[in-house]
């Protein structure tokens, strides 16, 4: 669609509504501004466009206001099935997603990364690798930077890494990554998709306009993630920690190898590695056989793995206080990823959880934590229901705090020297704080204060 001239609605005004905006003034359209919120001034709106001229709608919008749209674009916060878009497509408006608005305004080679976790430490690996390989290369999406913002300085010799969540993608259709990858899939954002299986087409919709040639990279150890391989027209390219492959990427007696109908190439070793948890190496295969299809040379893609850091929220090492050491792992915001955080864990642990309930279940986490979890400090929404849950399978050493501040402080009264603490809440942090990054700078800088 051309956008010079076109008037375009952009819901919510967010980090990601107020990109799309600005990206939508520089293609010469005129631009809407709408927030649902009745609370939200026209005033707290516009300070967030530099003085730009936009239009603004605050609280109902009506159906015979969306005909009068050529477009409407949505921040992945708000779901394209709710009432808003489904006012737009009823009244034959097109409906995109940031993504789609910034793949059709930019330009370059994108290696497009989903999945139910690891997405933000893989798309950091690709991300940095793509730096040090092109000459000019972005990392963006879900991961923080809206794509939007950058779209207009992609040339065709830039490379885009962007992680994409099933919010994210719900709202796209054209968008065609050279490369994706679906890192795996397990119970998440079930209160909004509704179905495991509304869930994984979701995820695999990524690949959707991808032809052969084009490849899509699939974690060939979880059984959903390897049945996607025979839904998609795009060249398939597995990665396993646990088998060896024919044509795929896999970990073997210490080293990542990625082999071509056969041909195997030594990328790099365990001892390259500077990241806790099996669940990293996982990762690393993903990004290796990303940024293989990529273009990049092995030698490069191993020189970057070798400096490579745990993300800030991914199990990161905050400070020892007390002879305890204290890891926040907030990005940890299902059962899943939270399991992962536990196995990585080398000592006894008290674990602090709980959240925003998104409708899982919490039985597996709690089975997890056989011998190494001492204490389970819980708060938030689903405190009653891990509870529960944890109670049922004999586990009882659980403490209930109101406050994210006094759960910390429990949690250093309950760990002994020479243990650790674990923010690791397999919840989501909405109710208590705007997000996973807040959550876990907080509770960094409560750590930090128990020194005194």
């Amino acid at each position: 669609m051309e956008l010079q001239g076109k008037k375009v609605l952009v819901a919510g005004t967010g980090v990601s509504g107020i990109g799309a905006a600005k990206l939508l003034l520089e293609k010469g359209a005129e631009v809407t501004l709408y927030d649902g919120n009745t609370a939200v001034t026209r005033e707290a709106i516009l300070g967030k466009m530099d003085g730009a001229n936009v239009d603004t709608i605050i609280g109902e919008m009506t159906k015979e206001a969306a005909a009068g749209f050529d477009l409407m674009v949505l921040s992945p916060g708000i779901s394209a099935f709710g009432p808003l878009a489904m006012t737009f497509k009823e009244a034959e408006v097109p409906v995109w997603g940031e993504i789609e608005l910034a793949y059709q305004a930019g330009r370059g080679k994108i290696a497009a990364i989903t999945g139910t976790n690891g997405k933000t430490t893989t798309t950091a690996l690709v991300g940095d690798i793509l730096k040090a390989a092109y000459e000019k290369a972005f990392v963006v999406g879900n991961i923080g930077i809206p794509y939007t913002s950058v779209a207009l300085e992609t040339t065709d010799d830039c490379a885009i890494a962007a992680e994409i969540s099933s919010f994210q993608l719900e709202t796209t259709c054209d968008f065609c990554p050279q490369v994706s990858a679906v890192l795996n899939l397990t119970p998440d954002h079930l209160d909004r998709h509704g179905s495991m299986e509304v869930y994984g087409e979701t995820k695999l919709s990524i690949a959707k306009n991808q032809k052969e040639g084009q490849v899509l990279v699939l974690n060939f150890d979880d059984p959903i993630t390897r049945a996607m391989g025979a839904k998609t027209p795009a060249s398939v390219f597995y990665f396993s920690r646990k088998e060896e492959l024919h044509h795929g990427a896999y970990l073997k007696d210490g080293s990542f190898i990625v082999s071509i109908d056969g041909e195997k190439h030594i990328v790099c070793t365990l001892e390259d590695l500077n990241l806790l948890g099996v669940h990293n190496h996982e990762n690393v295969l993903a990004a290796i056989a990303v940024c293989w299809f990529m273009d990049v040379p092995a030698e490069t893609i191993r020189a970057v793995i070798r400096e490579f850091k745990a993300v800030e929220h991914r199990m990161e090492y905050v400070d020892t206080v007390n002879g305890i050491k204290y890891y926040n792992d907030s990005k940890g915001t299902n059962p899943d990823a939270s399991i992962k955080a536990v196995q990585a864990m080398d000592r006894k642990t008290v674990l602090i959880g709980g959240g925003y309930d998104k409708g899982v279940a919490f039985d597996e986490w709690i089975e997890s934590f056989g011998d190494k979890i001492t204490w389970l400090v819980l708060i938030g929404q689903t405190a009653d229901q891990i509870e529960q849950t944890a109670l049922k399978y004999g586990f009882t050493n659980i403490v209930k705090e109101d406050s994210f501040e006094a759960a910390v402080k429990t949690a250093a009264a309950k760990a002994k020297e020479g243990e650790a603490v674990l923010l690791s809440p397999a919840c989501a942090s909405w109710g208590m704080f705007p997000n996973y990054e807040v959550r876990g700078r907080q509770f960094k800088e409560l750590v930090h204060a128990l020194k005194g």
